[in-house]
């Protein structure tokens, strides 16, 4: 299955292991050396209506994505620290 950024912004991230809603892929992240795709960024949800800011911009690493369907990307996490902070990882 071949699609476009803008078809994986609009589908659901779903952890099969806790069934959780992750929230929507925002973007992606390359390795410019590999030509490769290494992964699914979520921006982080607004906190009390954005007033405190957002969560951090977490990272699912492309090992753990399980099913790219039609209206949904499937992974499987086991535990939190699966997901990786993107703020972290570029500074």
């Amino acid at each position: 299955m071949i699609c476009s950024l803008t078809e994986i912004k609009d589908k659901d991230i779903i952890n099969v292991r806790s069934g959780e809603n992750l929230g929507y892929a925002d973007d992606v992240c390359l390795d410019t050396k590999n030509a490769s795709v290494t992964g699914l960024i979520i921006y982080g949800k607004p906190r009390y209506f954005g007033i405190f800011g957002s969560r951090e911009k977490s990272v699912i690493s492309y090992e753990h994505i399980r099913l790219i369907g039609k209206d949904v990307i499937l992974v499987e996490l086991e535990k939190a620290s699966d997901l990786f902070d993107l703020d972290k990882i570029v500074k």
